[in-house]
């Protein structure tokens, strides 16, 4: 057994981005759009649309947030069925995903740890791909799918996903929700294959310890990234996923800041480094690009001070070489410390569920960016690029 998963479960989550069809990048400049400035680019300046699902209210993990598709990982993602499956493949380093250049001791232990030690031959970096389309594919019935004999090279253009009639799809997605393994079934049935390879290595999140317990529901999740050459069709579960709203970075947010939809601090922080791209090709290609740099696992440390709470990241200067992961031990800062004047930031401040500020000024490692940072107070000249 994975010792780890006493304290939290794994799972994956697939951020979508779907061209929308504008066409006002092609009037703007895109360098125009990415300059500093006092608020988020509008609209107008995106030419796509992040899908975002809105959880049960009788959900017992975040009721009534909006989500990234996603879900915890099933045994059935690491079925050694699934060489068959990908029997063109199979020789291929991970499946023809590409070996990730990140040294081991930095890798994210959801993706370095060895699951052969516990059974599996499928590697973690194809497994949680798996887990990401197929909860993907249960919760809005998007199916990110490849006929099984299909040619795959390292810079798959942006994709699309398979449309499958009602009936069919119906059929197959009540199947699953009840059984994942019939995802393997499925692939078997309709000689398709997962996609893998549309998703790209995006980030690494662990919930944070509680300070109230340390029984809180804890997930170590990996975010990949997803671009689409148009929005496909999709459709709730009425189940686990109540509604879903295809919108620009930049209107989630509006729609945060107005109290209309609530989103915890990592789809914040993703949301936030997208809107630095309002291009889908330069996402895309960016995503492409850095996928095999890697990433390492981020859990924030929250201190609770009289007016606010603080989310501390790695890299900030408060941030201890080595946090406790399992909230066996408390983290306490004293006063003095906090109000100390700090040269390294990376950090979540919110005074309430809508009024998160994300405080960032160091160099973003593994080739990744930092995200467009704007003060969420509602406050005319908050604007923060540090």
């Amino acid at each position: 057994m994975n010792q780890a998963l006493k304290h939290w479960r794994e799972a994956a989550t697939l951020i979508l981005a779907a061209r929308n069809g504008n066409t006002a990048l092609k009037k703007t400049p895109l360098r125009h759009l990415e300059e500093k400035g006092p608020s988020w680019p509008l609209r107008r300046a995106y030419d796509y649309e992040v899908l975002l699902l809105k959880r049960s209210k009788t959900s017992s993990f975040m009721p009534n947030a909006h989500v990234f598709p996603g879900g915890l990982i099933d045994s059935s993602d690491f079925s050694s069925e699934w060489i068959e499956v990908f029997s063109n493949y199979k020789k291929s380093p991970n499946f023809g995903l590409g070996l990730v250049k990140q040294h081991p001791s930095t890798r994210a232990p959801i993706f370095a740890t060895d699951r052969t030690k516990f059974g599996s031959p499928i590697p973690g970096e194809v497994a949680f791909r798996i887990c990401a389309i197929r909860e993907t594919f249960e919760e809005s019935g998007i199916l990110l799918v490849l006929p099984k004999d299909s040619e795959i090279t390292p810079t798959q253009e942006v994709t699309r996903a398979v449309h499958l009639d009602d009936d069919k799809i119906s059929t197959w997605r009540l199947r699953i929700q009840e059984n994942p393994s019939q995802f393997i079934q499925m692939c078997h049935e309709l000689h398709c294959m997962p996609n893998i390879w549309a998703l790209h290595e995006w980030s690494n999140w662990l919930t944070p310890v509680s300070g109230r317990s340390v029984m809180t529901r804890r997930y170590d999740t990996a975010f990949f990234m997803c671009c689409l050459q148009d929005r496909p069709y999709t459709l709730d579960d009425q189940k686990e996923v109540t509604s879903f709203q295809w919108s620009t970075p930049s209107e989630i947010i509006a729609n945060y800041q107005s109290q209309n939809i609530w989103i915890a601090p990592p789809q914040l922080y993703e949301l936030s480094r997208m809107a630095r791209l309002p291009s889908l090709l330069k996402l895309h290609q960016f995503s492409v690009d850095r996928a095999l740099e890697g990433c390492e696992r981020w859990m924030s440390l929250v201190i609770a001070t009289p007016d606010q709470y603080i989310q501390i990241l790695p890299g900030d200067e408060l941030y201890p070489e080595e946090p406790d992961l399992t909230g066996e031990k408390k983290f306490v800062l004293s006063p003095d410390v906090l109000l100390k004047s700090v040269r390294r930031l990376h950090r979540i401040e919110h005074r309430d569920l809508h009024s998160m500020n994300i405080y960032v000024n160091i160099q973003p490692k593994y080739k990744h960016i930092n995200p467009l940072t704007v003060n969420l107070n509602n406050c005319t000249g908050c604007y923060s690029q540090l």
